[in-house]
């Protein structure tokens, strides 16, 4: 994703997340204050897409604002308050009157109910007001602090709606007075609550766009098996529970593919398709089944890249970085059109993902309809990826205002030296090398699988790619040798520790004597904080634990390495990791969110949040299942069709566990370990 972490200076401040309660069905959000307000200012809002259908809701007991007491989430696109109403309570300490504010998020409607009780000795009476209004913002206004003011209201049945012909909400208050001016509405309720009778004032929510990009999916259930987790740290089962709650309210689909659904990448402001991130969530999930994993392909191939074109980046075969519904302009310069292919890793990674969905038991007539798509991706990587002729993929951005990093850490200050200095392109990142090795080698198991032409030749190619990397990405200091974070136009080594060298494990880039050197130097006090793995080393000059890319953790970062571990076999390596994100999520209410502070485990009450961060998020919620396959230690094997042991197997750091409904090669799977790491994988 790009750099739109940054806050700028003067007005323009990004709004801070970290301390807001949200509630989502995509294409739609709520973000409020932890006492469900939703107040005009920063990010709170009912958003539609890309558009603030509502930007205040604040809700008021005769003139005073009710005391907040408890919020949080009840499931899938619900979230509950419980407000004190001392205003109307009776006499002493006892608050005996409240009002629970649930929230009910469905695609393109909110319904928000307001149920009052008391446990009084008589009934009481109050005057209840709700303040409206609507600024109809897009975004990006908001991200950046921005905001267009408040629309005028107009009359509507039952309510009030705003529009500007793009964007249209209306709210319903049944039974409510309503008082329209020109800033907002107010609707107006005289009640009386009688002692343990609760009453309950309606409102609700409905938002439409007249063009959206990214809409709700026909089939409203998810394309994964929800497992039954049973673990001695009752963490796994939380954290799972919660992650794919979260993994519910991102599904989308795309206006130009239609019946097929991915996740979004994260919620506010990535709220739509983007390639790398949804690739990877994808990707996590193929335990749970394949099914996301194909619309995911489905939906990215309709993009693929058909001509060359500077202005988006487009190139043929090339897979898509992000979709907006209109050119996107920041602060600092930058401006992306709505379709931009600015990228460098979504190409192999879109045929990593093929691969691996075909090993856990994508059926092979969904294959063979991708491999047109598979073979235009490989030619792009052949053809178009190399910039400079070295042999390496690499990137740089030929216009000027796109993006100046294109790999994952793509802020601008994400790929720089141990001194602080930033590298110069064109760019050629080391885990992109391992992404384009590896989908090599998958690609040319597919062409041999399905009878077509090419197979031994992308091995080769592959080969020379590891030897390549071997002689030239490597470099050492004096704890010995590692792969830089890149290569930079003048063919140098980018010679920073940082958490891309995690991503190369597993991938068969590497000789295991090389894995097992990455995996220690992940797994040092430097690189992994005990909340999981940092972006950048503490001994690099530009480390700092709240930097976007330069410090802080990522939680799907931290699974991409103990993904690679696992296939590689250093199960003890990932203990260290795995741990860490179990942690880490039981300081975020198991919600694991973008990224958040890499400071150490007793450096403080627990990892310190990343003020700006996106939450919930589609790679970070998956990453849940990467830590609770990675403890399970199997893979498919399509050869013998059955779950095999990824050995060795040590003892499990968590004590035994049982999972329900691991999905692979066609059939449902209970796998258990027990706590001396005996595995037993069983088909129902």
């Amino acid at each position: 994703m790009s750099d739109e972490s940054g806050q700028s200076s003067g007005e323009s401040l990004q709004p801070f997340l970290h301390n807001l309660l949200v509630t989502t069905m995509a294409p739609t959000q709520v973000w409020s204050g932890p006492d469900a307000q939703i107040r005009a200012t920063g990010a709170q809002g009912v958003f539609q897409g890309d558009v603030r259908v509502l930007s205040e809701a604040v809700l008021t007991v005769d003139g005073v604002e009710p005391e907040a007491l408890r919020s949080g989430h009840r499931g899938a696109g619900v979230s509950e308050a419980f407000l004190a109403l001392r205003m109307i309570d009776g006499p002493g300490a006892d608050p005996t009157v409240w009002v629970r504010r649930r929230r009910e998020v469905s695609p393109g409607h909110v319904h928000a109910p307001l149920v009052l009780e008391c446990a009084t000795e008589v009934p009481v009476s109050g005057t209840v007001r709700l303040r409206m209004s609507s600024d109809l913002a897009d975004l990006e206004s908001v991200k950046q602090g921005r905001s267009p003011g408040p629309v005028r209201p107009e009359p509507a049945p039952d309510g009030v709606r705003w529009t500007n012909g793009e964007a249209t909400s209306r709210v319903v208050v049944p039974g409510a007075r309503l008082e329209l001016d020109d800033d907002g509405a107010t609707a107006v309720w005289e009640v009386t609550v009688h002692p343990r009778a609760p009453l309950t004032l309606g409102w609700d929510v409905y938002a439409e766009l007249s063009h959206p990009v990214v809409t709700r999916p026909v089939n409203p259930t998810p394309e994964w098996r929800r497992p039954v987790v049973q673990a001695d740290d009752p963490r796994l089962h939380h954290l799972v529970e919660r992650s794919l709650d979260d993994l519910e309210t991102l599904r989308m689909t795309w206006v130009e593919s239609p019946q097929d659904v991915f996740l979004a990448a994260g919620s506010p402001w990535f709220f739509t398709l983007f390639g790398r991130d949804s690739l990877w969530a994808a990707r996590f999930l193929l335990p749970l089944g394949t099914d996301l994993a194909r619309g995911t392909l489905r939906t990215l191939a309709a993009a693929q890249g058909t001509r060359s074109n500077p202005v988006t980046q487009e190139q043929p075969g090339k897979i898509l970085h992000e979709v907006r519904s209109k050119t996107l302009h920041l602060d600092d310069g930058t401006t992306l059109p709505p379709v931009y292919y600015g990228t460098v890793d979504a190409t192999p990674l879109w045929v990593c993902l093929l691969t691996d969905a075909w090993r856990w038991g994508l059926p092979d007539d969904d294959v063979r309809a991708l491999l047109p798509a598979m073979e235009r991706c490989l030619e792009w990587m052949l053809r178009h990826a190399d910039s400079d002729g070295d042999g390496f993929l690499d990137y740089q951005d030929p216009t000027g205002h796109g993006l100046a990093n294109q790999g994952w850490k793509d802020s601008g200050d994400s790929i720089q030296w141990r001194d602080g200095r930033l590298a110069e392109g064109p760019i050629a990142l080391s885990e992109v090398q391992a992404y384009a090795y590896e989908a090599a080698m998958g690609a040319a198991d597919l062409l041999d699988h399905f009878g077509r032409p090419g197979g031994d030749g992308w091995r080769t190619w592959a080969g020379e790619l590891a030897h390549r990397f071997r002689n030239h990405f490597w470099t050492r200091d004096a704890k010995g040798p590692y792969p830089g974070i890149a290569r930079d136009r003048y063919g140098a080594v980018v010679d920073s520790v940082s958490s891309n060298m995690g991503h190369l494990l597993g991938t068969g880039l590497l000789r295991p004597d090389e894995e097992r050197a990455i995996a220690r130097r992940l797994v040092a006090a430097d690189m992994s904080s005990g909340y999981g793995l940092r972006t950048l080393s503490t001994t690099s000059a530009g480390y700092w634990p709240l930097k976007y890319h330069g410090g802080s953790v990522w939680a799907h970062d931290t699974a991409i390495a103990i993904h690679g571990m696992a296939r590689a076999g250093l199960h003890g390596e990932a203990t260290p990791l795995v741990e860490g994100l179990l942690e880490g999520a039981d300081h975020f209410g198991y919600q694991l969110p973008e990224l958040y502070g890499g400071n150490p485990v007793g450096d403080g009450p627990g990892p310190v949040p990343y003020p700006a961060s996106c939450h919930p998020q589609a790679w970070s919620a998956a990453s849940a299942v990467v830590v609770l396959t990675s403890l399970l230690a199997v893979q498919p094997d399509r050869d013998v069709d059955t779950l095999v042991m990824c050995p060795p197997v040590p003892v499990m750091p968590v004590g035994s566990l049982r999972v329900e409904g691991v999905q692979a090669l066609g059939r449902s799977w209970t796998v258990e370990r027990l706590r001396d790491g005996t595995v037993r994988a069983t088909p129902r």
